[in-house]
């Protein structure tokens, strides 16, 4: 007769459970986000967003260099303009917010990863990700013309020393738009991290607080995908992947593990998972309120993101969590 198997027997210290771990989180895995506006020695808390803040481009090169420090390899961009327009000025001009801020980042930080959000939302007075038919009030995107701002975008962002570019806006044919102009422009080698999967979702209301772009009118379902659909993710990302996307992104993350683990099924590409910022506000609020353990709460959504089959996370909770992962290896 064979011994009976104990599962247990592998639990009894925090040494063997470290040993037989099969999903292991680490800074690789964290892309931090980041906020940046206009001015000088600009820090100014998102008041639904606690530990996160709108940045002037001195302030963000100072963050810049602790993510670094901390191991963390890449940060995202995020733009608040100065002005807005119809046009999106502020998302393409060669002396916009995020060119601005991945140039000085560079400059001072060369060895990190800088990404730039490649879209239209915060720089439009009314909200969406493109030109918007005329008279609309639902949120109807122009999807051709609103693909020439994005082309236009891209290659200032890369301009500007982005080392990655990841367009957000869900319009059809964007990742085929901008990799011919990025091409076009001598930037062959910049890869594209394509937002392929994202949701119209609940969850982003306090990053458009962070960001200044919530919609003035009408929502972003015409566009943006609806959280009901799984098969039709993989149709995106097959779209993108064929059109010539580097990496894939769902999201959000923590209501869409289904989804990260179908993409990753399907593809041998890198797929990012975002931790979008109502997953974050809800775990701070709780925390705050002494409901939860802001530490085992976070690391264990985080771990369940890679389990599910993200190769790479963008959070907010990123520094934190470096933090707490370098206590436990100690």
């Amino acid at each position: 007769m064979f011994p009976i198997h104990r599962p247990r027997r592998l639990r009894q210290n925090a040494s063997l459970r470290r040993m037989v771990q099969e999903t292991v989180l680490n800074a690789n895995d964290l892309i931090y986000p980041l906020f940046a506006v206009p001015g000088d020695a600009v820090a100014k808390e998102v008041v639904s967003m606690p530990g996160v803040y709108q940045l002037s481009v001195d302030k963000i090169v100072e963050e810049a260099k602790e993510v670094y420090d901390l191991g963390i390899p890449a940060i995202i961009l995020f733009g608040i303009p100065k002005d807005k327009d119809n046009d999106a000025t502020g998302a393409w001009h060669d002396c916009g917010i995020v060119q601005k801020a991945a140039t000085a980042v560079k400059e001072a930080v060369p060895d990190l990863v800088v990404i730039a959000d490649t879209c239209l939302c915060e720089y439009t007075p009314h909200g969406h990700c493109g030109y918007l038919e005329t008279g609309d009030l639902v949120g109807r995107v122009l999807n051709d013309p609103t693909l020439e701002l994005l082309k236009k975008t891209a290659v200032s962002q890369a301009n500007a020393g982005a080392d990655i570019i990841a367009p957000s806006g869900m319009m059809d044919g964007f990742v085929t738009t901008i990799r011919q102009a990025l091409d076009e422009a001598g930037f062959e080698n910049t890869p594209i991290l394509s937002y392929a999967a994202k949701y119209s979702s609940g969850y982003y209301g306090p990053f458009r607080d962070a960001a200044e772009s919530s919609p003035s009118y009408g929502d972003r379902r015409t566009y943006q995908m609806n959280p009901g659909n799984a098969i039709e993710a993989i149709k995106e990302i097959e779209l993108d992947i064929a059109e010539g996307a580097d990496m894939l992104m769902v999201k959000p993350a923590l209501s869409y593990m289904d989804v990260i683990w179908r993409v990753k099924q399907a593809t041998n590409l890198p797929v990012a998972a975002y931790n979008v910022s109502g997953e974050y506000s809800m775990v701070k609020a709780a925390a705050l309120n002494g409901w939860i353990d802001e530490k085992k709460v976070t690391l264990e959504t985080l771990t369940s993101f890679k389990r599910a089959g993200a190769d790479l996370i963008l959070t907010y909770h990123a520094k934190d969590a470096v933090r707490w992962l370098n206590e436990v290896s100690v």
